[in-house]
C-alpha cells in the first residue's frame, strides 16, 4: 500500500504529524508547502508543493502542476490529507486516477468544516471531522479527534 499524505505547513502539518504512526505498514510519501519541514520532522520521502489557498488563482495552478507531477510519478493508492487547499487539491486529482482518498478536517474548525472540508466531501471516500456536533449522516463522520 503507498500513501501520499498532503498537508499545509503549519497546523495542517502538525495534525499529520500526530497520525503518521497509522501509516506505519505502509509505503509513505509525504508533501507540504515549505521547505526543509519534512526533514525536520523526520519523515521522508517528501515532496514541496507550492502553496495556495482560494485567492492566489496562480499559486493554485502551480500546487495543481506540482501535485499532479507526484500522483503520475509516484502513482499512490491512497491519498491523506488534513488541509487546506493543496490537499484539497490533491484529493480532486487522485480521485479520477483511481485512488482512495481521506481527508481529515482541522482541529481548529470548531464550528464549521472548514471551506476546503466542505468541498472535500465531493472527493473523499472517507471524511472525517475531529468535532462530534460537526459529524452528520450526510456530512462528514466524527471518529475522535488527533489532539
Amino acid at each position: 500500500m503507498k500513501v501520499l499524505a498532503v498537508a499545509s505547513g503549519g497546523g495542517h502539518w502538525e495534525e499529520m504529524m500526530l497520525i503518521k504512526d497509522g501509516f506505519r505498514n505502509a509505503e509513505v510519501i509525504y508533501a507540504n508547502t515549505f521547505e526543509g519541514l519534512a526533514e525536520k520532522s523526520g519523515v521522508a520521502p517528501a515532496y514541496v508543493i507550492a502553496d495556495c489557498n482560494r485567492k492566489t488563482l496562480w499559486a493554485n495552478v502551480a500546487c495543481a502542476r506540482d501535485i499532479w507531477r507526484i500522483l503520475r510519478s509516484e502513482r499512490p493508492d491512497v491519498v491523506v490529507s488534513t488541509g487546506a487547499a493543496p490537499g484539497l487539491i490533491a484529493l480532486a486529482l487522485a480521485k479520477p486516477m483511481g485512488a482512495r482518498t481521506i481527508w481529515i478536517d482541522s482541529i481548529a474548525n470548531s464550528e464549521e468544516l472548514s471551506m476546503s472540508g466542505r468541498l472535500a466531501g465531493r472527493f473523499c471516500d472517507l471524511w472525517l471531522t475531529q468535532w462530534r456536533h460537526l459529524g452528520s449522516p450526510g456530512g462528514p463522520k466524527y471518529w475522535g479527534s488527533v489532539l
